[in-house]
């Protein structure tokens, strides 16, 4: 039997990129956990507003945080409530 390997990790880079885009420095781990915090939360309050993908982007200057949806206006609406 041959070696399964992720697709995605075939294609990073050239095809696909990374979901998280920040360097972690001295405190890794405390960005690492952060970032499966905000995807938890967004993933459970915006349920139905079928998420794609959601982007974590960190500099110097403020976090950059890119949701991509199917919906918009349920994300609007349950963003407004």
């Amino acid at each position: 039997m041959g070696q399964k390997t992720n697709p995605i990790g075939n294609r990073l880079g050239y095809i696909h990129g990374w979901e998280s885009n920040w360097y972690g420095g001295n405190d890794y781990k405390d960005k690492i956990v952060e970032d499966d915090q905000i995807r938890r939360y967004l993933n459970a309050r915006l349920a139905k507003a079928s998420i794609a993908k959601i982007i974590i982007e960190r500099t110097l200057k403020p976090s950059i945080l890119l949701v991509l949806v199917s919906s918009s206006e349920k994300v609007v609406k349950k963003l407004t409530n």
